[in-house]
């Protein structure tokens, strides 16, 4: 069974084939040595089946005000600006038979990347984000340098038939040069984006249909932060 992995425009290498776990994780790991970030397409491993159940999931909380209103910055620094995003999260605790899957899922891409690029990942955090239509997020980072908690970004996206004029795309910028737009991933059922937290500019532009997606990322830190002040960049 073959995955696509979509090498950055900002590299002249070939995409490596990828077809079981252990494949399009050497993939993603040649892809974030070299250029910091990759996509791939993960449905036919993750199943249609537990890729719907999130989206259900996703949907029961956004239409029942399960979504709060996300903001940027950590601890007394934490401000809701929409002028910076507009996005509204859930956190995810592994509680429900799809996220426990989802659980299990990121996990072994913990392990993986560990084995492979040796990272001391030590665990993960992760919440449903949805936006709706005028939504986005401007240029960012995931975490500041040196501070060793978030080391690689993951994102998954939940939403069927996207085309590039429903907007939503995450913009990837390049970790040499922050004004070249390395890439751009459209939010597609199945695809993931994986990047370093601390190297890889990105944003989110503006969304014309509502968006749905799981956002993970794989730490250093051993002890969780209690959930009312683990709050996202």
């Amino acid at each position: 069974m073959e995955h696509n992995v979509a090498v950055p425009i900002c590299s002249s290498v070939p995409p490596e084939p990828a077809g079981v776990l252990g494949d399009w994780l050497d993939a993603v790991a040649v892809g974030l040595t070299d250029y910091g970030w990759v996509s791939v397409d993960v449905g036919d491993h993750m199943g249609d089946q537990l890729l719907q159940s999130l989206r259900d999931e996703i949907q029961i909380l956004d239409l029942t005000a399960g979504m709060k209103a996300a903001g940027v910055g950590r601890g007394a620094d934490h401000t809701r600006d929409r002028s910076i995003r507009r996005d509204k999260i859930a956190w995810l605790q592994g509680v429900t038979v799809p996220q426990n899957a989802l659980f299990d899922f990121f996990d072994g891409v913990r392990a993986g990347l560990n084995r492979r690029l040796f990272l001391g990942l030590k665990r993960f955090e992760a919440h449903y984000a949805t936006y709706q239509p005028g939504d986005f997020y401007r240029r960012h980072l995931d975490s500041f340098a040196g501070r060793a908690s978030r080391v690689v970004s993951l994102v998954l996206y939940l939403n069927e038939d996207w085309q590039a004029a429903d907007g939503g795309a995450l913009q990837i910028f390049n970790r040499e040069n922050d004004l070249e737009i390395c890439g751009s991933v459209l939010p597609e059922m199945g695809r993931m984006a994986i990047f370093m937290s601390e190297d890889i500019p990105h944003e989110v532009l503006q969304a014309n249909r509502t968006r749905y997606s799981v956002a993970c990322w794989f730490r250093q830190d051993e002890v969780p932060l209690p959930l009312e002040v683990r709050l996202p960049l």
